[in-house]
């Protein structure tokens, strides 16, 4: 009788130490942190506008036309060119410090990359184009343009209707030629390229809140665009 006795306090010794180590085990488990789940970054957003679907002799629906400085509003409309249609500012009635401006209502960001084919036309005082971002109003707004008049390629940022250059490169540029125009900016940074190597390079903190991005001429420049793509890289 003793030795049952014996073997029966060690079954319940053994049976209680398994149930400790099994509680203790539980509790660990459960006074574990929160494991912290990887975010995936937000993939970038693509817009883009080859024109064909537009309605030619019109001004592109969802599309608002402005201007910057003196004069009156310029007149952008969609031109069916030899079976390609293109987005065109034509009018060559204003002079001096005068600036053209179409933007794309539906999107707005901060981040992005703009590509955009260019081609200046006519213009007695200016051929010059390129596209827009960061738009606020009429009167801010960063641009980058190229002017086969003048055979530069600047960026500059307009504040309160002042336009104050941040970079420029001289280089050949021809009337009558299209050429591709992309910008990048991220954060304060911003990246020119033209047909596709990199011609300016600079940074600027004005506009920091998103905006719109669209095209822009200056005085009696006559430019055509095509091709606009904005891809967007919104946090």
């Amino acid at each position: 009788m003793k030795k049952l006795s014996i073997i029966a306090i060690t079954i319940v010794l053994l049976m209680s130490c398994n149930q400790a180590t099994t509680q203790d085990t539980k509790a660990k488990e459960t006074n574990k942190p929160n494991e912290v789940l990887a975010v995936s970054p937000v993939p970038p957003t693509e817009t883009a506008f080859t024109f064909d679907n537009y309605e030619a002799g019109k001004t592109p629906s969802g599309w608002s036309n402005y201007f910057t400085g003196k004069g009156g509003l310029g007149h952008w409309e969609i031109l069916d060119v030899e079976g390609n249609k293109i987005l065109a500012q034509v009018s060559k009635e204003n002079y001096g410090y005068h600036f053209d401006v179409i933007v794309y209502d539906d999107l707005s960001c901060t981040d992005v990359e703009i590509t955009v084919k260019f081609k200046g036309v006519e213009g007695s005082e200016d051929q010059g184009g390129g596209p827009v971002w960061r738009y606020q109003d009429a009167d801010n707004y960063y641009i980058a343009r190229a002017n086969p008049l003048e055979n530069n390629y600047r960026v500059y940022k307009v504040i309160n209707g002042n336009r104050k250059q941040l970079k420029s490169v001289n280089m050949e540029i021809n009337t009558g030629k299209w050429y591709t125009l992309k910008i990048t900016m991220e954060g304060d940074e911003i990246n020119c390229y033209f047909d596709g190597e990199l011609k300016l390079k600079t940074s600027d903190s004005s506009f920091s809140n998103p905006g719109k991005t669209g095209l822009w001429t200056k005085a009696d420049a006559v430019t055509y665009f095509d091709d606009f793509e904005v891809v967007t890289f919104e946090k």
